[in-house]
């Protein structure tokens, strides 16, 4: 109990000499109102992690709560105000102030019928985890917790103040949010959870895919994504959001160094995340996305070969369609979409690199096809780069160390990072007097797949090499 008492101490001590909190709780109870900080304000206080957006409750109804704050807030909005929320700032912290609630849901949509509630605890009861059911009453430093979430913080479960299948029954977007948790701050789902889950999966075509994909994001930047995507397989879950991760388990690799593809992928993506870090780069959603779905074309491209072998022709250029269209499905921005697909297609060229073959030209393709996505595609490749064999999986390192310095050298010679034709495309018309049309862009390509395969030409050579697809074209040149 010491530890509990420790903790409880610590956070209301945190409570007591927070300005901003005292300031606005005695605004509250000047007006004859109790506020109380909830939710994950309390839990990551208590994991030591506040942060400058606070989460508040209060007995008072929204239309007392903008007047209570008039004058006060150095900004207030109202776009939760239906809900019974009002968002204020104060001295660049973002808080948000709720009336209790008191909710029904129909169960059929994930909107529930917004009721005000009377008290603390029915508030805190119809919260989605205990962890995140507990308040502090800032007037008092009373701590209030009425479904022992201070008890399953300290064991790093997670549970349901009342049962999950009612939990998750009013909102099914809590059992993805279950997984977050999970990936997000290390804890386990308590048994009943896990089966409530389980049997409830489904539930999940209730919810929108842009609220899908806000969850899911959460979960995959996380620090320990792969455990949150483990218990999302596991429970049925994965097969609502990526179908397409848990049909892995199917597909054996052609090393056969793994246990099945779904595994090597969830190794890949804690490799990158390992190379982030290296590179003290932040939580990267499209390198990690990518790592995850790089393989995701396994399945439908495994062959059986004579003599036992599986092969996965071509994999890469299934799963970038693979790819392209669950992201689409699940609403994420065009950008993303295109550059995790990029990354899944671009991911295996790598392997024909064999041991340093490749000419100049087909290693300003490899930078040019990546472009602004070299950084991850390094990450990427390197994370690919799994076996159980030391010295196999540090001589693939190093190839792809040789191929690295390869790229600084040609880049710093002919600046990579801006490969154009030597001639643009005003030079191209006057010298082939055309006008504006698909002639120049026909000409201006060819141009460009020669300074890939030559290197930069110099100004004489490229209007030689004009004139001669121009000729071939059966196009006249003006007089010169």
């Amino acid at each position: 109990m010491n530890e509990l008492a420790a903790k409880r101490n610590a956070v209301t001590e945190l409570m007591r000499i927070s300005p901003l909190a005292d300031d606005l709780a005695g605004l509250f109870a000047r007006a004859g109102h109790r506020l109380y900080l909830v939710g994950g304000s309390v839990r990551d206080a208590l994991l030591g992690r506040l942060s400058a957006d606070l989460d508040f409750t209060t007995d008072a109804r929204p239309d007392q709560i903008l007047k209570i704050v008039s004058g006060w807030a150095d900004a207030v909005w109202e776009t939760g105000i239906e809900f019974g929320t009002i968002g204020v700032t104060k001295h660049g912290s973002t808080l948000e102030i709720t009336t209790f609630r008191a909710d029904t849901y129909d169960r059929v949509s994930r909107n529930p019928e917004v009721t005000f509630g009377d008290t603390i605890e029915g508030d805190l009861l119809r919260r989605d985890f205990t962890v995140n059911a507990m308040a502090i009453e800032l007037s008092t430093k009373q701590f209030i917790d009425p479904h022992d979430g201070l008890k399953a913080l300290r064991d790093r479960i997670l549970d349901t103040p009342a049962t999950p299948e009612e939990s998750f029954a009013d909102d099914p977007l809590r059992m993805l949010r279950a997984t977050r948790f999970v990936a997000q701050l290390g804890f386990s789902p308590a048994p009943r959870v896990v089966e409530a889950m389980t049997a409830m999966a489904g539930e999940l075509a209730r919810i929108t895919a842009e609220r899908v994909q806000t969850e899911l994001s959460k979960l995959i930047l996380a620090p320990r994504p792969r455990r949150g995507l483990e218990l999302m397989v596991d429970t049925g879950l994965a097969d609502m959001v990526l179908p397409e991760v848990p049909g892995m388990r199917l597909a054996i690799d052609e090393h056969h160094q793994h246990k099945d593809v779904y595994q090597h992928s969830l190794t890949v993506l804690d490799q990158a995340i390992a190379l982030e870090k290296a590179d003290n780069w932040e939580p990267d959603l499209v390198l990690r996305l990518a790592a995850l779905l790089h393989d995701i074309g396994k399945p439908d491209t495994r062959r059986f070969e004579s003599g036992g072998g599986v092969s996965f022709h071509h994999h890469e250029v299934v799963g970038a369609k693979m790819a392209r269209k669950r992201l689409r499905a699940l609403k994420y921005p065009k950008q993303v979409v295109e550059d995790v697909g990029q990354l899944v297609f671009l991911h295996l060229r790598f392997h024909g690199y064999g041991r340093g073959e490749w000419t100049d030209s087909a290693v300003r393709r490899y930078v040019t096809d990546a472009a602004d996505l070299l950084p991850r595609l390094h990450k990427l490749v390197r994370a690919d780069c799994t076996t159980r064999n030391k010295r196999k999986a540090a001589a693939l390192q190093r190839t792809y160390d040789d191929l690295e310095e390869r790229i600084a050298r040609i880049a710093a010679e002919e600046d990579l990072a801006r490969v154009r034709p030597d001639l643009d495309g005003n030079e191209i018309m006057k010298l082939l007097g055309l006008p504006p049309g698909p002639l120049v862009g026909k000409a201006w390509r060819h141009l460009k797949e020669l300074r890939l395969d030559r290197g930069p030409l110099t100004h004489e050579e490229a209007i030689a090499e004009l004139e001669r697809w121009a000729q071939e074209n059966g196009i006249q040149p003006p007089d010169r």
